[in-house]
């Protein structure tokens, strides 16, 4: 056998595993009825209000967790990639280090912080904002950005320093100032690192529920929390199925049209 074909054999045992199987499987619960046969009924659940809302919700806090997440990550990586390689790199390992600790670890460190007694709580309080933040969107919100901001800056960083400062200089000696430099050689050129970011930040942040369960103080459910429950609580493994099989034609859709913004992306970069 060839030895690459050696090589590449766990990685292909491990995708077959852990992926292919466990797709096939949501595709056999979803569309089977719990006394067996064929049926759409599972996935058409999606249209119940119950399910529908939570959908709607858990896209909307999507779409502006990745927003949010942007903002603060494109400035923050062009300013990495302009500082001095020692002392940027503190800044990202800064970034990185979080992601060395256990996700549920990370929430319930902001749950403990928004809580009644927590500083956070604190300080708003003497800032004057009355309530509990736990258990609203913002606190989701929050918890979201903050568990996600790194899949963001990451790929975006990457990017940026791939951009060689022959070119920088040579549309500066052109004429062009800073501003024109940024938006029309830095940002094309980092299009990639946008599609990349956008994507790892907004799937996960889709499909979440730990976050939501913990900050949302079991007070607000998203689509992850419907699935997760129909497969512990409820076991009703047919509808969960069905529910996620929708998610993913939902996550296969966004990321179908950002791969199409990047390939145009790269297309005028030719």
């Amino acid at each position: 056998m060839n030895k690459r074909k050696l090589l590449s054999l766990p990685y292909l045992v491990w995708m077959i595993g852990f992926t292919v199987i466990p797709l096939l499987m949501i595709l056999w619960y979803g569309f089977q009825k719990k006394t067996g046969g064929f049926t759409l009924e599972h996935v058409l659940a999606i249209a119940r209000p119950e399910h529908l809302k939570p959908l709607l919700i858990s896209l909307l806090l999507s779409v502006i967790c990745t927003a949010i997440c942007l903002v603060i990550a494109y400035p923050l990586a062009l300013i990495l990639r302009k500082a001095n390689l020692k002392k940027s790199s503190f800044v990202i390992f800064i970034f990185i280090l979080p992601m060395w600790m256990n996700f549920l670890l990370r929430t319930y460190a902001w749950l403990n912080l928004l809580d009644d007694g927590g500083l956070v709580y604190v300080l708003m309080q003497k800032m004057g904002f009355k309530g509990n933040i736990v258990g609203t969107y913002s606190a989701i919100l929050l918890g979201m950005v903050y568990n996600y901001l790194p899949f963001m800056v990451l790929p975006l960083y990457n990017a940026m320093t791939k951009i060689d400062d022959f070119t920088l200089n040579a549309a500066r000696d052109l004429g062009a100032n800073e501003r024109q430099v940024n938006l029309h050689v830095i940002l094309p050129l980092t299009f990639p690192g946008i599609v990349s970011g956008i994507t790892m930040v907004f799937v996960p942040s889709l499909t979440t529920f730990v976050v939501s369960d913990l900050l949302g103080g079991r007070k607000i459910f998203l689509i992850g929390n419907i699935i997760e429950q129909e497969f512990s609580t409820a076991s009703n493994w047919n509808l969960g199925a069905g529910l996620s099989f929708v998610l993913m034609i939902f996550i296969l859709v966004s990321m179908a049209i950002l791969n199409h913004y990047d390939t145009l992306g790269e297309e005028e970069e030719a």
